[in-house]
């Protein structure tokens, strides 16, 4: 204990102990190493698009009021499934058209790891096996979708209007920190 005082009464000790600190503050902030022991699990459910009818006949004693139609079910545009890169990563992924014209991107059975700063990408990128694929995606086009919701379970993201998916062809659960895919599928037109 003796040592540690007389270490600290000196200016260099005081110094190296905070930049030590800072040090560790920063790279835990970085990798967030915690996030390897915590799961965070999605069960979205399968979107649905309802429309509304216009309004009844007012010789109607319910004149006004709209009755919503039994939504339909989503068709699939494209899927397929997902490969493992950075991470040990699998599931499937869907693009659904809903029945008001919108779409959406769905992630199914998803497993993978957690991490900092995990974003979902639609991309122009190629799907490629192993370490090969782990940088490509953010080499061409892509959108980004939003944060990557859990790292389990089923989320859906919504594709923007004008999205073209004959240039869009692959997905990826990208890690926006550190510029690496954790897994990837590429898209399959239905």
């Amino acid at each position: 204990m003796g040592r540690i005082r007389k270490w600290l009464g000196r200016p260099w000790g005081v110094a190296a102990l905070v930049v030590g600190l800072a040090v560790a503050g920063v790279g835990l902030y970085w990798f967030q190493p915690w996030k390897l022991w915590v799961d965070e699990t999605v069960k979205d459910p399968i979107p649905t698009a309802s429309g509304t009818l216009g309004p009844a006949d007012p010789a109607e004693p319910t004149a006004g009021v709209t009755k919503a139609p039994a939504p339909a079910t989503p068709r699939t545009l494209a899927s397929g499934e997902l490969i493992s890169h950075e991470h040990r990563t699998r599931g499937s992924v869907k693009v659904l058209q809903l029945a008001d014209g919108t779409r959406t991107l769905r992630l199914e059975n998803l497993d993978t790891s957690n991490g900092p700063d995990l974003r979902v990408w639609i991309t122009d990128a190629a799907v490629k096996d192993g370490t090969a694929g782990w940088r490509v995606f953010d080499d061409g086009k892509y959108v980004s979708l939003g944060k990557l919701k859990g790292n389990k379970g089923d989320q859906n993201y919504a594709l923007p209007a004008d999205l073209d998916l004959k240039q869009y062809t692959s997905v990826s659960i990208w890690c926006d920190r550190f510029d690496v895919s954790f897994g990837a599928a590429a898209l399959a037109r239905t």
